[in-house]
């Protein structure tokens, strides 16, 4: 089988990612694996589809560190293939990171994953469910019960009004964007910055003012979805807790949140049910829920990471069960030859 992952940059991979542990788990258990990027993909005249695929000759399952240097170094070959050569096309691009230098490139690996799935080649997350995910607003499409309030607006007056309204104060953020950029804590509407934090943030389009939870300050959950049930290997689940630094609202690994491990209690696992129709439904393979309490704070769905963190605290590689998932999909898309669409065998 050989996988394809898509990528923002080959220059920006890193050992610690979770796009790199899956290409090691693939490597591991026999697999050829290559990487792609916006600018790899070509479409002929007589409508073949093309990519531009980047490998390490003779890769095997190594250390992290060790195969992105490979993959980024001399070593690497490219070469120009059919996308049918491809099993598996898997989307782990970061469309906000392209949206203001490269706005091209955003949206490349939907519009061109759509036409790799029309070819035969299973395409995770299925591109048609990402085109739906692409902002904030599709979080609103999950049921009430497992979102924090929210606002969404470019107005001032709306969001000091909101603001107000919140007992604890809230939290804004934009509604394109993704990392921990741009997001503040707000106890008051009548905070002196509050006109400065609004002119940063809503120059990157609309905003989204949520009720602040308390038990934030704990950090939040992230716990991997895949197929739309939890991740987990005899009790141990793909999750862990991120602890955000001292003074920081927000627990992203990248501003020093830190990882510890997570009890998954039947409240969370009620909150990953509830999730679950609609994920499915979209076509979403792997998945990765924030959560505080039993509300979600985000649902990642184009590159959720922590899968290296989780397998150093709990002693267990869990991307090698996505890896196993994967097989047995192809095999299920060769046994069915094309009766079942990309959509529904991402989640089967």
């Amino acid at each position: 089988m050989r996988i394809a992952f898509f990528v923002n940059s080959i220059a920006d991979e890193a050992g610690f990612f979770t796009t790199t542990s899956l290409a090691l788990a693939a490597l591991g258990r026999g697999h050829d694996v290559c990487y792609l990027t916006p600018g790899d993909f070509v479409l002929r005249p007589d409508d073949s589809l093309l990519v531009r695929a980047t490998s390490v000759k003779g890769a095997k399952a190594k250390k992290a560190d060790t195969f992105v240097a490979a993959l980024q170094s001399d070593q690497a070959k490219v070469e120009t293939i059919p996308v049918e050569d491809i099993d598996v096309l898997f989307l782990r691009n970061d469309p906000s990171q392209d949206a203001d230098e490269r706005p091209w490139a955003a949206h490349a690996g939907i519009l061109f994953g759509r036409l790799a799935a029309d070819r035969g080649v299973l395409t995770v997350n299925d591109p048609d469910g990402l085109a739906r995910a692409q902002n904030k607003l599709y979080f609103q499409e999950f049921p009430e019960k497992v979102r924090p309030k929210t606002l969404i607006s470019k107005s001032i007056e709306e969001i000091r009004d909101f603001i107000d309204e919140q007992k604890q104060g809230a939290i804004l953020k934009p509604l394109q964007g993704s990392g921990g950029k741009n997001v503040f804590k707000i106890a008051s509407s009548k905070e002196a910055n509050l006109n400065q934090i609004f002119e940063a943030v809503s120059g990157e389009g609309y905003l989204i003012a949520q009720g602040y939870l308390p038990d934030a300050t704990a950090g939040d959950i992230r716990l991997f979805l895949m197929n739309g049930r939890p991740l987990q290997r005899d009790g141990a689940y793909a999750a862990l807790r991120r602890v955000p630094a001292k003074g920081e609202v927000r627990s992203n690994m990248h501003v020093a949140g830190t990882a510890a491990p997570a009890e998954i209690t039947p409240k969370i696992l009620e909150v990953a049910e509830m999730v679950r129709p609609k994920l499915v439904g979209d076509g979403m393979f792997l998945v990765g829920l924030d959560i505080v309490g039993d509300k979600i704070l985000e649902i990642n769905v184009f590159t959720p990471g922590g899968l290296p963190d989780i397998a150093e605290l709990h002693g267990v590689d869990l991307s090698v069960d996505v890896v196993i998932a994967l097989e047995q999909k192809v095999e299920m898309r060769k046994n069915y030859a094309g009766k079942i669409s990309n959509a529904v065998l991402a989640t089967l």
